[in-house]
């Protein structure tokens, strides 16, 4: 019986040992596959402004009929969050969702203008529809031109000096959280800063093998 009671003990415990061992293989490859995934960033467009150029400058009217600035000096330091936008864009209304939890947590620092272009009626029905009030919504040929959308949803980010800062298609909450990411970082874009990041490691071994 004694016997038999040692050597359960003696299995509980090397059980214990190879379950230790295989936890701190698991911690170790989970931070393997950590440093290889690269988190995806809006997917940067090389038209219209560039990043760090000056925003084209537009005063519009919103839907009810409020002064909109877009581009230029922002008398409230904020930078903006301009987004387009279409009624027609299933991807849109996914998005369109989450601006209020961004305002709730970015709102200090920036303003969301939302934007696009076509029949005044058909755009009042979606704003109000997706209960969008709280956010100024342009409608303007002009400014989709100046930028040169395409493709939607699309977003950029002005700062208050009216630099473009960070711009890309977004198809996710991470890509909109990439373009703020990418404007605090002061990077075009989070593809950027993650390739920054991945040559320093490189240049020190290399500095460290010259020397």
């Amino acid at each position: 019986m004694l016997n038999a009671l040692i050597v359960s003990q003696v299995m509980l415990w090397l059980a214990v040992v190879v379950l230790g061992v295989v936890c701190l293989a698991l911690v170790r490859q989970i931070g393997v596959l950590y440093e290889r995934i690269m988190p995806v960033g809006a997917l940067v467009v090389d038209k219209g402004p560039a990043v760090g150029s000056t925003a084209p400058a537009f005063d519009l009217r919103d839907l009810n009929a409020r002064a909109v600035k877009v581009g230029g000096l922002a008398q409230d330091s904020r930078s903006t969050f301009l987004f387009f936008v279409s009624p027609t864009c299933p991807v849109c209304k996914k998005l369109l969702a989450l601006l209020p939890s961004l305002q709730a947590r970015e709102g200090a620092n920036y303003r969301f203008v939302l934007a696009s272009d076509g029949e005044h009626k058909v755009h009042e029905a979606f704003y109000r529809k997706a209960g969008l009030q709280a956010f100024p919504y342009v409608l303007s040929e002009e400014l989709g031109m100046a930028y040169h959308i395409g493709r939607l949803p699309y977003a950029v980010v002005i700062d208050a000096e009216g630099k473009v800062r960070s711009k890309g298609l977004v198809n996710t909450r991470e890509h909109l959280e990439s373009l703020l990411e990418a404007h605090e970082l002061n990077v075009a874009s989070i593809q950027e800063f993650m390739a920054h990041r991945d040559e320093q490691p490189a240049a020190h071994a290399n500095a460290q093998q010259q020397a």
